[in-house]
């Protein structure tokens, strides 16, 4: 059985928030980073056989936005990895969840700052990934859009472990036979990285900062 790690890269500086931490925006009530994360910790104990090994957070050894995200993580079941090298962006944290992910036949990604994910999405990238774990699974919109997550089989995790800078995981998928999954709506390209996109995020939802 193909197992998968869960990946959710929380180290970056929200640069784009003007002082604020994107990661903790409120949705009902707890902070979008526990939120992301507890649901991933959720499937991770109740997908059928197992089938999710590991969740791992990243998280910036330091800096102003390190012990406010430690402490919305408080009491979930996953793995922080502290990136000292935070500083060099989104790879830093795909070469820290390559490593770390030594048992596991697929490390998918997660990015922390997508409200509309939802557990079933989670649970139908992981069971869609088993029908063909050697292929990338890229996750698309209802519209056909590619975003995330997107899950890396094993055969790329060297890949991913010499990764530098901001590129993320676009160098590894060049060339690739990516397999797609349609989430519903917009679920797998709403990420919001501004004060305005949380507040439209917000009016079309229809709610306000708990």
């Amino acid at each position: 059985m193909a197992k998968v790690d869960i990946l959710i890269p929380a180290a970056g500086a929200a640069r784009r928030m003007r002082g604020a931490d994107k990661l903790m925006e409120r949705i009902d009530g707890e902070p979008q980073l526990r939120r992301i994360a507890g649901m991933a910790a959720r499937v991770a104990a109740e997908t059928a056989g197992s089938r999710v090994a590991h969740v791992f957070v990243t998280l910036p050894q330091t800096g102003p936005f390190a012990p406010g995200r430690r402490a919305a993580l408080a009491g979930l079941s996953l793995r922080i990895l502290a990136i000292a090298d935070a500083h060099e962006g989104m790879a830093a944290s795909l070469r820290a969840g390559a490593h770390a992910a030594v048992d596991a036949e697929g490390l998918m990604v997660v990015p922390a700052d997508m409200p509309d994910l939802t557990g079933a999405d989670l649970a139908l990238m992981v069971e869609r990934f088993r029908t063909d774990p050697s292929r990338v699974l890229r996750a698309t919109a209802a519209a056909g859009a590619p975003g995330h997550p997107v899950i890396f089989p094993r055969r790329l995790f060297g890949a991913l472990q010499v990764l530098s800078g901001e590129e993320g995981g676009r160098k590894v998928l060049a060339g690739e036979d990516v397999a797609t999954c349609t989430l519903p709506d917009e679920h797998a390209v709403c990420d919001l990285d501004t004060p305005e996109d949380w507040a439209e995020w917000r009016a079309r939802r229809g709610t306000r900062p708990a």
